[in-house]
């Protein structure tokens, strides 16, 4: 559990008036190309082609249509040398076009390739759980101080140089941790937890600074936004122990598409931008990258609305109390006492609730800081359920209302306040409204009603059509409720991503894939034609399969 020192990554002790007000953590300011990350810079926007990166032609037309769409830096895949060189070719021909967005290249299992397309992009992405460490195979390893000490110096060996090479190239480093991809030597260690997540990056970060190399910008990445949420507040933490102000890149892992994907991500990176958490964002959807900026520019609208609100006062929080713990009630009927929390129109109706439940509303431009401050008011003893009453204007639309709610309640459901919540919104039917709010709620995995689906937004490595094949998935599987299942382009993440599913389809070769149980594969490189009811039978082997 976070302690509530987290609370104000940016102050070094605990600011009251900081629950309350936005207030946005200063980082060093880390420049890329013609842009900047971080300091007084504005929010970034990211996307990233699902193009083959040797195609450069779709590589070029596909980063012309992200630039267009708002991205302030585009990535792109590179399995390997070739690729990374490839990346050069696609630069130049954007830069011919008059694009000027700055690129950045993604880098898995091949230090090589990150040598190579720091000659070529702008930005570099490596991710610490492979770029020197082997493949996750999900092996217990087991050092003595002096191996460990010894597999730090590996990294040390190989990373010095790559810097060097940065820096007299001018690139950035992205230090891109996943929680699908830790190595077995930090989960041996540490555990698959969000201590290990930090550690694996810290571990880089360390050396960065011995190498006196800043240019660095940091994601830590998982699909479970609780996961992501308190790593992101943790890492903030250990850098603020060690000195480090760098720059943090959000985003949800697999958030999936549609409004689903749209809510997970909005609960996971709005809670952190509310709270003054970050530099640049990505929001991950499984459709074209093109859809994933008008996304990701609502989310930072509604970040300027909090920011700029009128100042809230308040008691502060109540002493002891730690973040993400679930406030303390009593059960009054269905509501509080450590049940699931309600939905207004699902459980109960506007009237039905009486004195012994408090109804806590807010309209302010900050919902999450006037919610604190009316929370905080009522003391630690008062231990009356609390339901939630966020309200929004008629004149915002559908999607508006869905990424803003999901951002306010997000923050005070994650933060640990978790009776009910009441979304008012005459912008919504009944039907939407509940939905909007059952959806919430499953994102911050505190009441679940229905299947969830961790898919991946694609990449130049994914092996099948992603969206075609997620949709026939939904279409077969999304009346199993409280199942998770898994759909991955390949390999990168996908059997690190099972981990958190209970069923995996993943990409293996081109028209081949492969079936998971949890993390263990049960059938390799079987034909795409036969994977979808072959994943039927395995859940139906397994005894989680229901008819609808």
């Amino acid at each position: 559990m976070l302690s509530w020192g987290l609370y104000r990554i940016g102050n070094s002790r605990y600011n009251s008036m900081g629950r309350y007000n936005y207030e946005r953590r200063m980082s060093r300011r880390v420049p890329v190309g013609n842009t900047a990350i971080g300091g007084d810079e504005p929010l970034r926007l990211q996307s990233m082609t699902n193009t083959p990166t040797l195609d450069t032609e779709a590589s070029v037309d596909q980063a012309r249509r992200i630039a267009e769409a708002g991205a302030d830096l585009v990535r792109l895949t590179a399995q390997g040398v070739q690729h990374a060189r490839n990346l050069g070719n696609i630069r130049r021909e954007l830069r011919s076009q008059g694009v000027e967005t700055p690129l950045v290249a993604d880098i898995h299992f091949n230090a090589a390739a990150a040598f190579a397309a720091a000659e070529e992009v702008e930005k570099v992405r490596i991710n610490p759980g492979n770029f020197v460490d082997p493949g996750r195979t999900f092996k217990k390893l087991s050092y003595t101080e002096e191996e460990y000490a010894g597999e730090i110096e590996k990294i040390r060996e190989k990373l010095v140089p790559f810097l060097k090479l940065c820096e007299e190239h001018g690139t950035a480093i992205r230090l891109g941790v996943n929680h699908g991809s830790l190595s077995d030597r930090i989960m041996s260690r540490y555990g698959d937890t969000p201590a290990g997540m930090v550690e694996s990056v810290m571990e880089f970060l360390r050396i960065c600074r011995e190498a006196d190399f800043n240019n660095i910008v940091i994601s830590i990445k998982a699909s479970n936004v609780v996961v992501m949420t308190d790593t992101v507040r943790l890492l903030a933490r250990a850098m603020e122990s060690e000195g480090m102000n760098y720059p943090l890149h959000l985003g949800v892992t697999e958030a999936g598409d549609g409004e689903d994907g749209r809510i997970k991500s909005a609960v996971g990176i709005g809670s952190l931008l509310a709270d003054g958490l970050g530099d640049t964002i990505r929001v991950s959807l499984s459709e074209a990258p093109e859809a994933e900026l008008p996304v990701a520019r609502e989310l930072v609208k509604h970040i300027a609305r909090i920011s700029s609100a009128a100042r809230i006062e308040g008691p502060g929080a109540p002493e002891g109390r730690k973040y993400g713990e679930r406030r303390e009630s009593k059960a009054v009927g269905q509501i509080g006492g450590g049940q699931v929390p309600v939905v207004e129109g699902v459980d109960f109706r506007s009237e039905e609730l009486g004195d012994e439940v408090v109804t806590i509303c807010s309209a302010h431009d900050n919902r999450i800081g006037h919610v604190r401050a009316q929370i905080d008011a009522l003391g630690a003893e008062d231990k009356r359920p609390v339901v939630i009453r966020l309200s929004y204007p008629a004149d915002m639309n559908a999607e508006e209302v869905t990424l803003a709610a999901a951002t306010d309640f997000g923050a005070l459901l994650l933060e640990g306040y978790r009776d009910g919540i009441w979304l008012d919104a005459p912008g919504l039917s009944k039907e939407q409204r509940r939905n909007v709010a059952m959806t919430i709620l499953q994102a911050t995995r505190t009441r679940i009603s229905k299947t969830e689906f961790i898919a991946c937004p694609g990449c130049g490595r994914t092996l099948f059509d992603l969206q075609s094949v997620l949709g026939r998935i939904k279409a077969a599987c999304s009346h199993l409720t409280g199942l998770k299942i898994g759909v991955m382009g390949c390999i990168v993440n996908g059997p690190g991503e099972m981990a958190d599913a209970d069923y995996g389809y993943v990409g293996a070769a081109a028209g081949h894939v492969s079936l998971y149980k949890g993390k263990e594969c049960v059938a390799k490189n079987i034909p795409e034609t036969e994977a979808l009811p072959r994943l039927i039978e395995l859940i139906k082997a397994n005894g989680d399969w229901k008819d609808a």
